[in-house]
């Protein structure tokens, strides 16, 4: 697989390391990356003696990397059963990758939910996301694609916007270089070519803007910003290579500047660094490496740089972009980030992908650029801009069937933005009273037809977020046993605009609303006073019933009980009368106000037959004390 030679072709192997431990005959070919070779040995050899687990899982191996994808799955399912810690996460993305590829995918699914509680939620996620996006074998837009002719029968690949032209990667031997040790053509190296103005790559020759080195040289990146050239070279000391304690020279970042000066930037003689990508906005210099902490096989990678100065150590982007699996060449263009993988769940190989970098520089769900670029090999080394008519044009490295090399270079053309076009919204539960965030509220979201495609709860600061494939509508409603509820519906347009800022969405408890009096739950309200013998709503009194009414919009499923009670002044009969007159007064209200019949229960007018203090008839009371029995309580029933 063409993955296997870009990078594992990096990794120079001594003669002294192979000769050592006396390695089997197999191993050594395994080793040398004859993995035909080593097949045919490991089978010879397991008729003489068992192979040892180590060798099994570099059989396994040997029959991925020569796409024999039905023993190679086979042979990662039996180590598995007899050990089911053995497998590296990088070795488990194989053993998906295999099954998928044999059409066996219920397998992968099966092997998934079995394994649901080893699993990082983010690589679920982008599996169920991206398994649903494709579902169909839907192509992500109508690209353009062309292969170009600059082309060899060698490896070209990685192409790079340099000024008006183009730098790329090529295997081919340039007459400078000296002959690979690794592989039988040559060092890589850096090459420049000519852009017309319709995107046609022309005229490659060896670049020689940079100091003439003798061993690889590739994956070049220049900043315009900063007059300056970011590439990978083998690591050296001198004119020589270097080499660590096992026998391995491996890659090196470095900088070319425009004071005509080289010097390395990110250099472990044990750890090689690719593809490396300088973003002027966050004077971030992103990278792949192989570093042993790696998530699976290559991480992405980041430094903070002071204009290409590096000035932090390298911080992994996290496993919501690392997988199991290799992840290289990082590329940003209008805020999306743009890499490949060869995760189980793609199309082919290295497969290329795109997530949106967030305000808060977060990542939305990785998605899959579909069947229109992508292909069942490797698809990698995406680059992107706008041409003069506003249209995106760019570049992308495949080794899919009808080339001319090893890799070849293909040039794509579209008028719509990239990708698989999706919904993505986050933001916060608030509970409108407190303006806390609210924990484990319940957030749905509903298609045009009013089917549930997705819910989750809020963490415990009540944030959420959700993404999923574009729909014709979305119905956000969030709610809590024992809150109110929210709901919003946007169409396309409004989905495009809800998508630029986070939605808040305030609900309220219940018990923040109510309290209790007279050992009864009652909607809190300040107190109110009818006029002396009047049963009006005052525009006073109407303030506090509006409070019952959005109570009830809140919470549409509430009884209440309207309960209204007088002093022990005057007259025990009238006082009944004016209470009830008082209490139809406040259900008219309330019905008038949006409230409906099932909401008010009842309207009871007590008079003075619930005094609740000693002001009974015939007591002497000071006004404030009898104003005490003067209240009305709207009381929960149900």
């Amino acid at each position: 697989m063409k993955f296997r030679y870009i990078i594992i072709v990096f990794l120079v192997v001594s003669k002294l390391s192979l000769g050592q431990n006396k390695k089997s005959k197999a191993d050594i070919y395994f080793y040398e990356y004859n993995f035909t070779k080593a097949i045919e040995e490991y089978r010879k050899e397991e008729t003489k003696w068992p192979l040892t687990q180590e060798q099994q899982l570099k059989l396994a191996d040997s029959y991925f990397q020569i796409k024999d994808f039905k023993n190679a799955s086979q042979l990662y399912i039996n180590i598995n059963k007899e050990n089911d810690t053995i497998l590296s996460t990088h070795r488990v993305n194989k053993m998906l990758q295999s099954l998928s590829k044999n059409n066996q995918k219920e397998r992968v699914d099966a092997f998934l939910q079995s394994k649901l509680h080893l699993l990082s939620e983010e690589l679920f996620k982008n599996y169920q996301f991206n398994k649903e996006l494709l579902a169909g074998g839907v192509s992500s837009q109508d690209f353009k694609i062309e292969n170009l002719s600059i082309n060899s029968p060698q490896a070209d690949f990685s192409p790079s916007f340099y000024k008006d032209k183009i730098l790329f990667s090529s295997s081919r031997i340039a007459s400078y270089k000296k002959a690979s040790k690794s592989n039988a053509e040559g060092y890589l190296d850096i090459y420049i070519a000519k852009v017309n103005s319709t995107g046609e790559v022309l005229n490659p020759n060896p670049f020689t803007g940079i100091p003439e080195f003798g061993y690889h040289e590739a994956t070049p990146y220049y900043s315009e910003t900063l007059k300056k050239l970011f590439y990978i070279r083998s690591n050296s000391n001198g004119d020589n290579m270097a080499f660590n304690e096992e026998g391995k020279n491996s890659l090196a970042i470095g900088v070319f500047d425009d004071t005509n000066t080289f010097r390395y930037l990110l250099k472990d003689l044990s750890t090689s660094f690719y593809y490396p990508h300088y973003q002027v906005e966050t004077n971030r210099l992103y990278f792949a490496a192989n570093f042993s902490d790696s998530y699976g096989g290559t991480d992405l990678y980041y430094v903070e740089t002071n204009n290409g100065q590096i000035m932090s150590r390298p911080i992994n982007l996290g496993p919501k972009i690392n997988t199991p699996a290799n992840e290289i060449a990082p590329y940003i263009y209008n805020g999306s980030l743009y890499y490949a993988s060869d995760i189980f769940y793609g199309f082919g190989g290295m497969d290329i992908y795109k997530t949106n970098i967030q305000a808060d520089q977060s990542y939305s769900i990785p998605i899959n650029l579909g069947s229109g670029i992508n292909s069942k090999s490797d698809d990698f080394g995406f680059i992107v801009k706008n041409d003069k008519t506003n249209n995106l044009i760019g570049y992308f490295s495949s080794n899919r069937a009808g080339g001319k090399g090893k890799d070849d270079i293909y040039k794509f053309s579209v008028s719509d933005q990239i990708g698989l076009k999706t919904f993505a919204i986050k933001g916060r539960v608030i509970n409108s009273k407190t303006r806390r965030g609210v924990e484990k509220a319940l957030v749905k979201l509903l298609n045009n037809r009013g089917s549930v495609i997705r819910e989750i709860y809020t963490n415990e600061d009540g944030d959420y977020s959700i993404e999923l494939p574009w729909q014709k509508q979305i119905t956000i409603n969030t709610s809590k046993e024992g809150y109110s509820s929210f709901s919003v519906t946007y169409n396309e347009e409004g989905m495009v605009e809800a998508q630029k800022a986070p939605l808040n969405m305030g609900i309220v408890a219940l018990k923040d609303l109510v309290e209790e009096k007279e050992n009864k739950e009652v909607i809190k309200l300040n107190k109110f006073y009818f006029d002396k013998g009047r049963s009006e709503v005052t525009p006073l009194i109407a303030v506090e019933l509006d409070k019952v009414i959005e109570t009830i919009r809140n919470f549409p499923q509430l009884q209440l009980r309207i309960e209204t009670h007088t002093s022990s002044k005057g007259y025990t009969s009238t006082n009944k009368k004016i209470s009830q007159k008082r209490a139809d007064a406040i259900k008219f209200y309330l019905l008038k106000k949006g409230a409906s019949v099932s909401n008010i229960v009842g309207a009871i007018g007590y008079g003075e037959e619930q005094i609740v203090n000693r002001c009974v008839n015939g007591a002497y009371c000071l006004d404030f004390l009898h104003k005490q029995n003067e209240r009305t309580l709207i009381v929960l029933v149900k």
